[in-house]
């Protein structure tokens, strides 16, 4: 081996491996290269010669990918950079990740200031615990997080991303309340009977459109009159989550309030429905029927159970609802009513 070229004499070169030296007092070996004209040093955490030397070729592998110019951002440069390609997006998504990447300048263990390269695992866990975050959000955290460090990873800023050695937690199954048919009939029922209030027939017509035909509240009160082709018997609308137009069959059940609602004389573009939700109206015939308190979204999964438990095909279910998965999310979430389902499919075989 030779001498250290430093002077120091703690570190000798190992001889027929280029940059790559071993620290006398430990044995450890670090390795020690130029990219682009600046000298890099860097601990490969190993005593022995045949792992360092793999090291070594990896560390100058990533060494490379990395754009010289940008070696020193700091984990606040990163959250900055971060915010200017999320400006576009829905308010509340803007809304949302804003506060996160807030808390990251302002609570991140070591001080936000700190080099993006410097960010180990450990720093992302310590930043998380800081919080009492249910399952859902810290899973929020964590993903604005791996979204930050996977564009620096893109951006050539990183060769790998810290987070993603950094498990997400395992959300717990929420309860999630459903009407059964019978149920949702008197609920509409009990609105529209409440002749002292101005808005029942509206709110009746509403939570009545989004039982009878599976939409959700944002589908239903964006509806307009021109949405609505009775002679093909079609509903077209605009699934807001995935941002994808999809159409509603005019079931039997659906025909009636849907000719009632075209019955008076109005323009095309004109909303077929009066209001955009009906949540107060729900929850009070709910509690006036001592009933649980069911929501709007409530009322969507009672079309798909009932949907379910009645033989609809379960991709055909699922375009109805708008989804591009072919049904696995149905699957994943009504597995209770599937068993019943799968069980009717087995007696065909």
């Amino acid at each position: 081996m030779g001498t250290d070229e430093g002077g120091s004499g703690l570190f000798e070169k190992v001889r027929g491996v280029e940059c790559l030296y071993r620290y006398r007092p430990t044995g450890a070996y670090y390795a020690r290269f130029q990219v682009n004209g600046k000298e890099v040093r860097k601990s490969l955490r190993t005593s022995d010669k045949q792992i360092a030397k793999r090291e070594l070729a990896r560390v100058q592998g990533d060494q490379s990918r990395i754009d010289p110019s940008l070696r020193k951002l700091t984990l606040t440069g990163l959250v900055d950079l971060y915010l200017k390609t999320i400006a576009g997006r829905a308010k509340s998504t803007v809304a949302q990740k804003t506060r996160i990447c807030e808390r990251i300048k302002k609570r991140w263990p070591s001080g936000s200031q700190i080099s993006i390269a410097k960010v180990v695992p450990s720093q992302i866990e310590a930043f998380l615990a800081i919080f009492s975050f249910r399952p859902s959000n810290y899973n929020t955290h964590l993903g604005v997080l791996r979204a930050m460090f996977r564009m620096a990873v893109a951006d050539r800023l990183l060769p790998d991303s810290p987070v993603d050695r950094v498990n997400g937690r395992r959300r717990t199954k929420p309860i999630r309340l459903t009407p059964t048919y019978e149920q949702f009939e008197r609920i509409v029922a009990d609105i529209r009977a409440q002749v002292y209030n101005a808005d029942s027939e509206d709110s009746a017509d509403f939570v009545e459109l989004v039982g009878r035909a599976g939409l959700g509240q944002a589908e239903a009160a964006a509806l307009k009159r021109s949405d609505i082709d009775l002679e093909r018997g079609l509903l077209h609308t605009f699934r807001c989550k995935t941002r994808r137009a999809f159409d509603v069959p005019i079931f039997p059940s659906l025909r009636p309030l849907l000719d009632r609602l075209l019955s008076p004389p109005g323009t095309r573009d004109e909303k077929l429905l009066c209001i955009k939700d009906a949540k107060k109206a729900l929850s009070g015939a709910c509690k006036r029927l001592g009933f649980p308190r069911f929501s709007q979204r409530s009322l969507r999964r009672m079309f798909i159970t009932r949907a379910i438990e009645k033989g609809v095909d379960i991709k055909v279910l699922s375009d109805w609802q708008g989804h591009s998965d072919g049904g696995t999310l149905i699957l994943q979430n009504y597995s209770h009513v599937n068993r019943a389902h799968s069980d009717r499919m087995a007696q065909l075989i």
